[in-house]
């Protein structure tokens, strides 16, 4: 029921997952990443808990292969969980139970890992991967830009709907860009970048607000001096 991929910007400064599916809200409960550690995404019969688990293990200086093994190995249900994770050094990593539902498959870049099952195709994860290691721009629209390829490559077997986007950086203690499309009978990776495009601009207008208001610019909403 999904597709995704986790990445990581050259030397770590940046993480990020971007996901779909024929589920409702599947960025809420599939996409976590923490500034300065790491991303995963926890698929396929998910279970949330199972991101931050594995965060916990990178943040412990560990590799995103020792990490997905530590975790999944006291999950009691670990053959329904499919498991991508990369962290600030080594190769990103991913763990597919047997029961991963459907056609599933995955595939590893030097910075980015993707994986999906209920495909139509198992070629989906490759061309992601390949097409964020070609993507020009900024490092979310290079995720959107793989999402978009695992959907011109056929994405999953039924229809898309809904979508998300989760990028940290290591300065901010929060995510720079969250955004997510819960629900659509259309396009949800196109209303994601429709999204992003109104967002993009602002990214550390929002920051700058955050951590000094005085010199932020003004919001340029209705009643805004």
């Amino acid at each position: 029921m999904t597709l995704s991929i986790v990445a990581r910007s050259d030397g770590g400064a940046l993480f990020g997952v971007a996901i779909a599916s024929s589920s409702p809200a599947v960025a809420a409960r599939c996409s976590h990443a923490r500034p300065g550690v790491g991303a995963v995404a926890s698929q396929n019969v998910t279970n949330p808990a199972l991101g931050p688990a594995v965060l916990n293990e990178l943040q412990r200086q560990m590799e995103a292969s020792a990490a997905l093994d530590m975790v999944t190995a006291s999950e009691p249900h670990r053959e329904y969980r499919q498991l991508l994770a990369v962290g600030c050094s080594g190769r990103p990593a991913i763990r597919s139970g047997p029961k991963a539902l459907g056609q599933h498959a995955e595939a590893l870049g030097q910075d980015s890992a993707a994986a999906g099952n209920l495909l139509a195709r198992t070629t989906v994860p490759n061309a992601m991967v390949q097409a964020f290691g070609e993507a020009k721009g900024s490092f979310p629209l290079r995720l959107l830009v793989a999402l978009q390829a695992g959907l011109d490559q056929g994405g999953e077997a039924g229809p898309l709907h809904s979508a998300g986007i989760l990028v940290v950086r290591r300065d901010v203690a929060w995510p720079i860009v969250d955004l997510r499309v819960d629900w659509t009978n259309d396009d949800p990776i196109a209303s994601l970048m429709v999204a992003w495009n109104v967002y993009t601009p602002q990214v550390e207008d929002y920051v700058r607000r955050a951590l000094d208001p005085a010199s932020a610019p003004s919001y340029s909403v209705p009643g805004d001096p």
